[in-house]
């Protein structure tokens, strides 16, 4: 099956009673450290049945041994009921602490929630210090230019695949629903698309110093001066990336929560591309669901071989650190391991979220507003409502791809709560109605065994965390 998009015209295959369409270029293969340029035509028809390599990426998960040495990162993928069809639109950004992540991994497979009647699209960014590392004289978020170039090709080629271009709903998790988040207050994303899922958005933001001050330790590692950056190869950057990741505990001082929180990449509050953060920068033009996982942290302490070997000290800097009242989270959460899961859990990506649900009611918009409460059966069963166990229930991939192994042996009941997550998510797509009332009523979701609305369920976090989160700078020095 033949479609001509922007470059030319592209031939996918069917699956499943799908037309599939894989690693279509939406972009030129990139310039180091440049805003992304417009794709390159091509002559005849070009094959579109197999994912493109993905860009440069981080060691962590292994990530950096999957993929060819090809430089034609920017590739879009499209899965579609009906190439005829006037179909609402999901484009998902996936997530990686902003220093990996591909398009291609199992788990982003959009064959499942195709099928219940929309056209979806899954795209590669660029990450790491080539997607966001701020170096003078280049354009700053490259990453998320690469996603603004990605939702342009939509409006002008997803027509070409069923696919409504006024219907477009944005949707990601982790980083993906940080950019999310991001896009929503980017001028050059506007009206780009109508509605927008952000699932576990980090409340990271950077100011130009702080970014620019990681990328300064970045380029010591390769033995070049910051400036020098967009001259080395780019399959280069990830290991210098990793290799200040791996000693952010001797730069607390420097950077502060950053270091603390073993972040290393995040968008720029740069004044230009990113001219405010999500949380001052909403219009509330665009249609917003957004929501947590309830214990977000618990996997990521597990990465790190802490689940369970919390000690009160550790627990207790982690409450100054990160908390905005200290003592009150002290007093209310007296256990050392809650009180580190429910702080960082809310610095990172609870009260971010619900941050960003408030501040869409206070510019006048709609919002829906869930929590993913089920814990996870997988992994012993010892990591709850974790970060990631929402990617496999919304896609309806269970059983596929590293997240999957969050639930093990799919049952019943997951396959029932994934059933109810789909449905929301392709829901609000077509009409912008998840299912449940807006978050102006004071309800919110809980995705847990049985379906339930009620009372935002974090009460303690909701009262203490009185402010949006700041952008995140290098530290004053006393």
């Amino acid at each position: 099956m033949d479609v001509e998009v922007s470059g030319g015209v592209v031939r996918g295959r069917s699956e499943g009673g799908l037309a599939v369409f894989r690693g279509i270029p939406y972009a030129a293969p990139p310039v180091p450290f440049s805003a992304p340029r417009p794709v390159r035509a091509w002559e005849g028809v070009r094959d579109a049945t197999a994912f493109g390599p993905p860009p440069p990426q981080s060691g962590s998960f292994g990530m950096d041994t999957l993929g060819d040495a090809g430089d034609e990162w920017l590739t879009v993928n499209v899965w579609s009921p009906d190439l005829a069809g006037r179909l609402p639109v999901m484009v998902w950004v996936q997530g990686g602490a902003y220093a990996f992540g591909m398009s291609g991994l199992p788990e982003y497979d959009g064959s499942t929630l195709a099928r219940a009647g929309v056209v979806l699209v899954t795209f590669n960014y660029r990450v790491g210090l080539e997607g966001f590392g701020h170096v003078e004289g280049a354009p700053a978020n490259r990453g998320l230019l690469d996603q603004v170039a990605v939702l342009e090709w939509v409006r002008d080629s997803i027509s070409a695949f069923g696919g409504d271009p006024g219907r477009v709903t944005l949707f990601g998790q982790s980083a993906g629903g940080g950019s999310v988040a991001a896009l929503l207050a980017m001028p050059r994303a506007a009206g780009l698309f109508q509605r927008a899922v952000a699932q576990s958005v980090p409340g990271t933001f950077f100011t130009p110093a702080l970014a620019a001050d990681i990328a300064r330790e970045c380029a010591a590692e390769l033995g070049v001066e910051p400036a020098d950056l967009p001259s080395v190869d780019p399959r280069l950057l990830p290991a210098a990336g990793d290799a200040v990741s791996a000693r952010l505990g001797q730069l607390t001082r420097r950077w502060g929560p950053t270091a603390h929180a073993q972040v290393l990449f995040a968008p720029v509050v740069d004044g230009d591309v990113l001219p405010t953060t999500p949380w001052q920068g909403l219009t509330g033009r665009v249609e917003l669901m957004v929501g947590h996982t309830r214990e977000e942290q618990r996997l990521l302490t597990a990465l790190t071989g802490m689940l369970g070997e919390v000690s009160p000290a550790q627990a207790v800097e982690t409450a100054e650190v990160f908390g905005p009242d200290p003592e009150r989270y002290r007093r209310a959460f007296p256990d050392p391991e809650e009180l580190y899961e429910v702080v960082r859990s809310d610095w990172l990506f609870r009260m971010p979220s619900l941050k960003l649900a408030e501040a869409q009611l206070a510019a006048g918009g709609r919002v829906h507003l869930y929590e993913l409460t089920w814990p996870a059966p997988g992994m012993g069963g010892v990591l709850g409502a974790c970060h990631g166990l929402d990617v496999p229930l919304v896609f309806g991939n269970l059983t596929a791809g590293q997240p999957a192994l969050l639930i093990g042996e799919p049952g019943p009941e997951a396959e029932e709560l994934s059933r109810q997550m789909r449905e929301a998510w392709t829901s609000f797509a077509r009409d912008g109605d998840p299912g449940w009332p807006g978050f102006g009523t004071g309800t919110t979701r809980l995705f847990g065994g049985e379906p339930a609305v009620g009372e935002y369920p974090e009460k303690v976090s909701r009262e203490i965390w009185t402010r949006a989160p700041e952008v995140l700078d290098l530290p004053q020095a006393p």
